[in-house]
């Protein structure tokens, strides 16, 4: 049992992001549905499109909170989300993410990932190469590649986006504030509330994607709807909070 406890959060951690990039594809809401548990509800745009993240995010440093840095681990952090709300018991709707699959380039971090949390993180290999404005960033064994600009000069929403501006798109750039995860035996949902400051993502021109999650999956009708990026930022998750659910 007490090995169950730890993987609720239960402690503060830190780190810092060299880089965070999110890919959200927006997807017709009843194909995300079932994909979450009964305590959330998909966070909708025009009461038709529900939306898929894809992060990832350059870590330097994690570690528990107010440890020292030289013992923080440095990682490659893949993560793939829903953007969800919850009502908590107090009766206040929170915007946040629902993970359903999560991969780091370290074993060490796999393993402290899984003891920690509920993310049942996985290895897989990660490599970028930067070539005069273009970056390209590929995992043979995640079988997903993807290739941006690195001009930021008038960069234009993705076509088909559902949104019409990158200011509305930017209410979709994850990550949001919480992380929720459900255990249903229990009825009881894990909040986890990250802290950042001075957080400005920043529109992100892709010249060409693949992600064989997304073919696995089969989802019909996906539109990439935003990409951003962001650098050179602080960030914190606090201790997890888990509360009652019925």
């Amino acid at each position: 049992m007490a090995i169950l406890n730890l993987k609720n959060h239960p402690f503060a951690v830190e780190a810092f992001f060299e880089t965070s990039i999110v890919l959200t594809f927006a997807i017709p809401k009843k194909q995300l549905e079932s994909l979450i548990p009964e305590c959330l509800e998909l966070d909708t745009f025009d009461d038709q499109w529900a939306f898929f993240a894809i992060a990832m995010v350059e870590t330097k440093n994690l570690r528990p909170k107010g440890f020292p840095i030289y013992l923080g681990n440095d990682f490659f952090l893949i993560g793939y989300r829903i953007f969800v709300k919850y009502k908590n018991q107090a009766g206040k709707r929170l915007r946040g993410l629902y993970i359903i699959k999560s991969e780091t380039n370290k074993k060490r971090m796999a393993i402290m990932g899984n003891l920690f949390t509920h993310y049942n993180y996985t290895t897989t290999d990660i490599q970028q190469t930067k070539n005069y404005n273009r970056t390209n960033v590929v995992s043979k064994k995640s079988k997903f590649n993807f290739e941006f600009s690195n001009d930021t000069i008038e960069i234009e929403l993705p076509k088909g986006s559902p949104f019409s501006s990158w200011k509305e798109a930017r209410r979709f750039a994850g990550p949001l504030p919480f992380t929720f995860t459900y255990n249903a035996t229990n009825k009881e949902v894990l909040i986890i509330e990250g802290v950042r400051k001075d957080w400005n993502p920043q529109p992100l021109k892709l010249i060409n994607y693949h992600f064989d999650f997304l073919q696995q999956n089969k989802f019909k009708g996906q539109l990439l709807a935003n990409a951003f990026i962001i650098e050179t930022i602080p960030y914190q998750w606090k201790k997890g909070k888990l509360e009652s659910w019925n």
